[in-house]
């Protein structure tokens, strides 16, 4: 079976020798199509030809590619006028849909089959694999595996929702399973209406979840002591170090960033599975990149003063030596009168 990559799309633009490659009809085509006649016999090569490409059956009629219905038209010898009088809603084309899975070895997928995809990426895939037209593509590559005719996009999409929120679910579960009650409760502290939050608490109330979700101001000895203090706050939340080893970064990174979007408000309204996570996760990354920024900002603070230091020392020299020529000049020019 002639199979394009995934997630490539039937081109409607082709040349003659493409045409020829892709749509000609091989004489066990041929074999098939001695029963039928008109619409049906244009319809049912062009089905044929288009599955035996894309492992898969039209959405509609417009998805064939003009020059192709013309080519095969010629070859079947119906006018390609036809094409536009196959019904897509009767029995002929259930019986031929039919036949042209029995042809390529392929069936229907069935509910239990969609079920079985949705655990199958629940388990291997929404970890690793965060964007969902990637996921859906990955179900159609998987039922061409197994030989399943792939289910309509509308219902890939909905199996791959089905999967994230399943995913989602465990992946929280797993997460606040390792946060103790103490950290938990530190946690909501970072969110917690400053009105009432303790000041002395590590969470410090929502403006200190503002801050810590915060880049560092302009370069300054204050930038510098207020990022300091961030990394002995989110420490004092007791995360564990192994909160998040078993899963990817990549997965942690896009938690951390969903998590820097959010008011402490929202944050306070999600549930507490889904809470936990994210305010774990954007304190888990931030901790290593505040460290990460302190670095960069005591490099760049060294090399302002180291600068500031050279400028003065030039300018006091010249101040010095400038001091020193005035006498010998004068001397010359009395000289000199």
């Amino acid at each position: 079976m002639t199979r394009r990559p995934e997630g490539a799309r039937v081109r409607q633009e082709w040349e003659p020798e493409d045409l020829i490659e892709v749509w000609a009809l091989l004489e066990e085509d041929q074999e098939r199509l001695r029963n039928k006649s008109g619409a049906n016999r244009l319809g049912f090569a062009l089905l044929l030809k288009f599955f035996e490409v894309e492992a898969r059956f039209p959405e509609d009629a417009g998805e064939i590619p003009v020059p192709a219905v013309s080519y095969v038209a010629q070859q079947v010898k119906v006018a390609a006028e036809e094409w536009a009088a196959y019904d897509w809603s009767g029995r002929a084309i259930k019986r031929h849909r039919m036949e042209i899975r029995g042809a390529f070895g392929f069936r229907e997928c069935t509910e239990e089959d969609q079920a079985q995809l949705a655990k199958w990426l629940a388990v291997e895939l929404c970890g690793v694999e965060l964007n969902r037209d990637r996921l859906a593509e990955a179900v159609v590559a998987r039922c061409r595996k197994g030989r399943l005719e792939p289910p309509t996009p509308g219902r890939i999409a909905r199996l791959v929702g089905s999967a994230v929120s399943t995913f989602e679910e465990r992946f929280c579960a797993a997460t606040v399973g390792r946060l103790s009650a103490a950290t938990r409760s530190r946690l909501d502290d970072l969110i917690a209406e400053d009105a009432g939050a303790d000041a002395e608490s590590a969470g410090g109330g929502g403006t200190f979840f503002t801050e810590l979700k915060a880049d560092p101001g302009a370069l300054g000895l204050d930038s510098l002591l207020a990022e300091v203090n961030k990394p002995q706050r989110v420490r004092a939340l007791e995360l564990p170090p192994e909160l998040f080893a078993d899963v990817s970064e990549k997965l942690v990174a896009a938690w951390r960033a969903r998590a820097a979007k959010e008011y402490p408000s929202d944050m306070r309204a999600a549930a507490g599975p889904v809470r936990y996570t994210l305010l774990a996760a954007l304190c888990y990354v931030r901790q290593t990149e505040i460290t990460d920024s302190l670095v960069e900002l005591f490099i760049q603070l060294v090399q302002k003063i180291n600068t500031r230091s050279s400028s003065g020392s030039a300018a006091r020299r010249a101040s010095c030596c400038g001091w020193r020529r005035l006498p010998w000049r004068s001397r010359a020019a009395r000289s000199a009168r």
